[in-house]
């Protein structure tokens, strides 16, 4: 399955939440491979704690060389050998493939040209036959990254392929209305598919949300606001379902949502097991809907309702 991560503005945690759906899923066994496909900022390797990855791979090497074909095969790094992170320093047991393939340091955004659409193409293929789950992260908004992947899966020879889209956004009006826009716009994911060459029935239905750094009005952590505070939380929540829905971006469309979590907005890192119970600084609840957001990307039920 190819999953692409995307949103129309920076900070949503699109990276940060990606990359943590793919080490759940690798640590319940599956084979997942990430590729960074944010080509102007290529720092996927920072979160996965990978030094030599961290502002992504040696010129030359990445994912930017190897689709303008300076290179006829990307570095790839092994995360269960190579992540500076305590409790990624090997694979544990159970666990399936966990493989980043970085963009190139100082690369930055290209065109969609025939020969790169070829080589996507071609290593989307490659990868298939290798890992269960391939993550690309996408740079965000209307990019040459999301040309590039939207031509190549409408290619022939991956028209048999599950791809399947995650859309990130903040809980608040400008996130909301960013992301309807980026799907359903005049140039948006949708249009611009079509125009490709994919059946619009089939694109649609491959695109869910994800909602980030939620509050929750419910919240027992909120307990210390005032009654007033509470209750101006609550409004601006209904406010935001309505506007979710009028924009096409509601409950019926969404993934999964993750909540504001302290740790992840003092450093994108993945949330081990050792975070949550050794150290006891990762929030159960932000690894639960990590863990959730695993499993639904394969529960085609999910998939299926609109």
């Amino acid at each position: 399955m190819l999953v692409f991560s995307t949103s129309d503005k920076g900070g949503t945690g699109r990276s940060v939440t990606s990359s943590n759906v793919a080490y759940r899923r690798a640590l319940d066994g599956g084979d997942v491979c990430y590729l960074d496909f944010d080509f102007g900022s290529p720092t996927a390797g920072a979160i996965f704690n990978i030094t030599s990855a961290v502002r992504g791979a040696p010129a030359d090497t990445g994912l930017h060389s190897y689709l303008q074909g300076r290179t006829s095969s990307p570095v790839r790094s092994d995360v269960w050998s190579e992540s500076n992170h305590e409790s990624s320093r090997s694979r544990p047991a159970g666990a399936g493939q966990l493989v980043l393939f970085p963009g190139d340091q100082g690369g930055g955004e290209f065109s969609a040209t025939k020969d790169a659409i070829t080589r996507c193409v071609r290593l989307f293929r490659r990868l298939e036959e290798e890992f269960e789950l391939c993550f690309v992260d996408l740079s965000a908004g209307r990019s040459y990254a999301t040309e590039i992947v939207l031509a190549a899966t409408a290619a022939p020879e991956l028209r048999s392929t599950v791809f399947r889209w995650l859309v990130f956004h903040r809980w608040t009006r400008q996130h909301i209305i960013a992301a309807g826009g980026l799907v359903n716009g005049p140039r948006g994911i949708i249009a611009a598919g079509v125009d490709r060459g994919h059946d619009r029935d089939r694109l649609v239905d491959s695109i869910r949300y994800v909602r980030t750094a939620v509050v929750d009005p419910e919240s027992e952590s909120l307990a210390s606001l005032r009654a007033g505070q509470v209750t101006w939380l609550k409004t601006c929540n209904e406010q935001l379902k309505q506007l979710a829905s009028r924009e096409g971006v509601g409950a019926a469309v969404t993934l999964g949502q993750v909540p504001l979590d302290p740790v992840l907005q003092w450093r994108e890192q993945l949330l081990t097991d050792s975070d949550l119970y050794k150290y006891q600084i990762a929030n159960r609840e932000t690894v639960d809907a990590f863990q959730g957001l695993a499993k639904r990307l394969f529960d085609d039920d999910v998939w299926s309702a609109r």
